[in-house]
């Protein structure tokens, strides 16, 4: 668990980003790109940049491995959200910072022999680095900006409305289906027992379209505080063209649903706010039944929860709202 503590002077402090940051984007599709997660949402995109690597992109993995630490200076906290300016800071990490970030890297993993480079700030290896972020951003996210971009900016317009409707809090509280906000202190699920402690400095809140599962944050408190947060996704966003479509293809709709999940999504539209075990007394199923099908759902990107009093709360997404048409009503009816 992650756990962000507010003083008074942060909670006026707090912002939302309203483009994409190209280094965290960069970062976390390298974590995808080395694993399984994800398969409805990113296992097109990923098939596809697995048939043509980007050069050097072992160069990347290496540094970006998908569990455990990632350095920091891969990701400055910058707010010129551009791929030049954001290397332009990665280029300039002083020579302190470098070791630390390498170091706190080697503990966990045995690095090759290049990697003592970066820590001692070499200017050549620093530059092939930038180099291999750049061929790996022409390769693997341009192509998809444009879809990337529509969809951070809708999820910041959509932090902005809860903000307004139900103030700062709420929309902490409604940044993940895991948080909880209690005036103070915003608890989000984290693959590590970690405390950020603002004291002042305020938070940069990063919405991110290849962050999965759970937020993530800088390994090192000193750092001007960011916390990287998940976005909703159309469900086919990666169809080559650079244009989101209006809904899923048949072949991911026959991957995603049977008969049995088109009906939780059905009785999730028609009952919204219903509890796991309400859905499963209402199928007819076991709650772990319920709880697996939904989170298939959830990962698609057709159904959001949020817990509450300890029980977790389904409702339909956007995307699962055009999925369930007319015609798929009748299809499944």
């Amino acid at each position: 668990m992650l756990r962000v503590h507010f003083t008074a002077g942060d909670l006026a402090r707090v912002r939302v980003l309203d483009e994409p940051h190209p280094l965290w984007e960069v970062l976390l599709s390298l974590h995808l790109l080395q694993t399984q997660q994800g398969a409805v949402a990113f296992g097109g995109w990923r098939r596809g940049v697995r048939s043509s690597p980007p050069p050097l992109v072992r160069m990347l993995t290496t540094l970006a491995r998908p569990k455990g630490y990632s350095p920091d200076f891969l990701t400055p906290p910058i707010d010129a959200l551009d791929l030049d300016t954001a290397l332009e800071a990665v280029l300039g990490t002083g020579k302190r910072r470098l070791r630390t970030d390498i170091g706190v890297l080697a503990t966990e993993v045995a690095v090759p022999a290049w990697v003592g480079g970066v820590a001692d700030g070499d200017v050549a290896t620093l530059g092939r680095l930038a180099e291999a972020v750049r061929d790996y951003h022409a390769v693997a996210l341009a192509p998809h900006w444009p879809v990337i971009r529509a969809q951070v900016r809708a999820s910041r317009t959509r932090r902005a409305e809860l903000a307004v409707s139900g103030g700062i809090g709420h929309m902490l509280d409604t940044l993940h289906p895991g948080a909880r906000w209690d005036g103070s202190v915003l608890e989000v699920p984290y693959p590590v027992d970690q405390d950020l402690r603002l004291g002042g400095r305020g938070l940069t809140l990063v919405p991110s379209f290849f962050c999965w599962q759970h937020p993530i944050t800088l390994a090192d408190p000193d750092h001007r505080p960011m916390l990287v947060y998940p976005v909703e996704r159309s469900l086919d966003w990666a169809n080559g063209d650079g244009e989101p479509r209006s809904g899923p293809r048949p072949q991911s709709l026959g991957a995603l649903l049977g008969h049995t999940r088109a009906a939780v999504l059905l009785t999730i539209a028609e009952r919204p706010h219903l509890t796991t075990t309400q859905l499963a007394r209402i199928l007819g199923t076991s709650p772990a039944s319920a709880s697996q099908h939904t989170t298939v759902l959830r990962e698609a990107g057709l159904v959001n929860t949020h817990r509450h009093n300890g029980s977790a709360i389904h409702t339909l997404s956007s995307r699962g709202t055009t999925l369930l048409a007319e015609p798929l009503r009748q299809q499944t009816a």
